[in-house]
């Protein structure tokens, strides 16, 4: 396949949530000097790029993704003096840096909306979604995302401001052409600074269908906004006035997070023309495990559907799109305990299995911090324990409509909630786990002593080396870059086995999804070959088959 080669295709990401990586003053707090006193670590692995959760100043309603001022840091993190500082040491590294871009609403306590809530005919009145109600209650009937009506009511002023997130996070009006303006200068203002690309936080929602009509009820009793917001109707235009504007004025890495997004509509954000983004974060793989009540359940993921959804987004943008690819990131729980095995015995071997599966895919990889060790799902006791905004608001609406049990929905919290990533990286086996020398923001997991990095760095066989392994063969091979996908045993509900080719080049891909040994015999072609096994844990390889322990994993090339 003709494909254009580009440095972010064949680079790594790796994502900072930054209250959680390293905390340089004692506060608890992760911060900016913490980071960039553990760039060495990132350069060790051997990522290529850093993207940053939010750093900007908040008054972290929603955990940052509230900015109260996009060109100021979070005080928690430091000062833009420490940002210019790791950004500049994170460069002489050879290590990019990609900022997180939220755009869709602010906080409530942005310069903009303080002045849009004065009055009706303030100048920044027109920056927000304001609607006057109706048949005395709101606007219409959609739900907000972290729980409740997605309309809050200003007495002051007597209309509705719309919140797709939290009433702290109001919605821009991008229907506003002075809105994209102030949008697109702040981010040449970063770009002019040196930062190397944008992660841009639910981009798929910035343009809604201006008649706001109700959406279908769901099960809280609240309409769905998403067929009138997802993928709105001018979202494509807009994105394409940010490029002209901004991003292709520079040499950037960009992916917009895209709820709802469908294959049809990536090939446009992420088109191989270049005219929008680089390429999207889909959720469909996600969202296999969800069901009528959102994601609170303990299902698990089925393998054949997941290998399906994976495969169509591989084969469906193979020479339109590029891929990105990832099991992992702040919103999720941790992809060893939801995907893999997180028990002692199966947790070293099912991280790196899924490892494998992901990163000799096309497109571009994210690790998540902590992925590079398996750190696992934080054991909770009690609701104490979560600080995270979704998590809580769903079990007090769950609850209170008797949905679920208090012990039920407590289950599903903790199984699915979003702190799970969100507890402090484990850096070694002392005091906090190396990640504060105070007390953290959230508990660190006991597992620490076990599961932290400066064990995993001494110890060639761990989840840490084989990274750093995988991340060194995406370099040296171009077939896990640009070679094309072809799923083979597609009915198996055990093992997800792939081929990629390029040119002569084939590579074989095998994992194990379960716990006890499998075999899966060679495609004809392969057989009685002499393959070169690039990386793998748990495979023996015969003439004709090859032998996966539990969770096992092989990568061969066959030239």
């Amino acid at each position: 396949m003709n494909m254009e080669k580009q440095w972010w295709k064949s680079s790594v990401v790796y994502q900072i949530y930054p209250r959680s990586f390293c905390d340089s003053n004692g506060d608890g707090i992760g911060d900016l000097e913490g980071i960039r006193s553990k760039l060495w670590y990132l350069k060790e692995l051997g990522v290529d790029v850093i993207w940053l959760s939010p750093v900007y100043q908040s008054p972290n309603d929603d955990m940052g993704y509230d900015i109260s001022d996009y060109r100021a840091i979070m005080k928690e993190f430091g000062t833009m003096e420490d940002y210019d500082r790791m950004l500049a040491e994170a460069h002489s590294m050879g290590i990019r840096v990609m900022m997180d871009l939220v755009v869709n609403h602010t906080s409530d306590e942005h310069a903009w909306f303080v002045e849009s809530r004065r009055s009706r005919d303030n100048g920044f009145r027109d920056f927000y979604i304001w609607r006057d109600g109706r048949d005395g209650g709101a606007p219409n009937n959609w739900g907000s995302c972290f729980g409740g009506s997605a309309w809050k009511y200003d007495e002051a002023s007597g209309q509705y401001y719309l919140h797709l997130f939290s009433e702290k996070q109001p919605d821009l009006n991008w229907e506003n052409e002075k809105v994209r303006e102030q949008v697109f200068d702040m981010m040449t203002w970063w770009c002019d600074k040196g930062i190397d690309g944008f992660r841009m936080d639910v981009i798929s929602l910035i343009s809604k269908v201006p008649e706001l009509p109700d959406g279908p009820e769901g099960e809280s009793g609240y309409g769905d906004f998403g067929p009138y917001c997802a993928n709105g109707p001018r979202v494509h235009e807009y994105l394409q006035e940010m490029n002209r504007r901004v991003l292709s004025k520079y040499d950037l890495i960009t992916v917009g997070e895209c709820s709802g997004v469908t294959v049809e509509e990536a090939k446009k954000y992420a088109s191989a023309s270049g005219k929008e983004l680089n390429m999207v974060f889909q959720f469909e793989h996600m969202d296999l495990d969800g069901g009528e009540t959102c994601k609170w359940n303990h299902k698990k993921v089925p393998l054949t559907e997941l290998k399906q959804v994976m495969s169509k987004w591989q084969r469906e943008l193979a020479g339109k799109a590029w891929n990105s690819l990832y099991w992992s990131n702040h919103d999720q729980p941790r992809s060893v305990s939801r995907l893999g095995n997180d028990s002692p015995a199966y947790r070293e071997a099912s991280a790196k299995m899924l490892a494998t599966c992901l990163h000799m895919m096309q497109g571009t990889p994210y690790i998540f911090q902590g992925e590079e060790l398996g750190m696992t799902n934080y054991p909770f006791t009690s609701l104490e324990d979560f600080r995270d905004i979704e998590s809580i608001h769903a079990y007090q609406e769950f609850t209170e409509k008797g949905i679920f049990t208090p012990e039920e929905m407590f289950d599903y919290i903790s199984y699915k909630g979003r702190d799970n990533a969100r507890t402090p990286m484990q850096w070694n086996d002392g005091h906090q786990a190396g990640f504060t020398e105070g007390t953290p923001w959230i508990a660190v997991n006991p597992n620490y002593r076990e599961i932290n990095a400066r064990e995993q760095m001494g110890r060639p066989d761990s989840v840490f080396h084989y990274y750093q392994k995988l991340i060194a063969l995406r370099k040296q091979y171009e077939i896990i870059v640009y070679g094309d996908y072809e799923l083979l045993l597609p009915d198996s509900r055990e093992l997800y086995v792939y081929l990629r080719t390029l040119g002569d080049q084939k590579l074989l891909v095998l994992c194990s999804f379960v716990e006890h040994e499998t075999c899966c015999r060679l495609p004809e072609a392969l057989q009685g070959k002499k393959g070169k096994l690039l990386t793998g844990n748990g495979c023996r390889l015969e003439a004709e088959e090859a032998k996966l322990a539990a969770y096992g994993c092989a990568a061969v090339l066959y030239e």
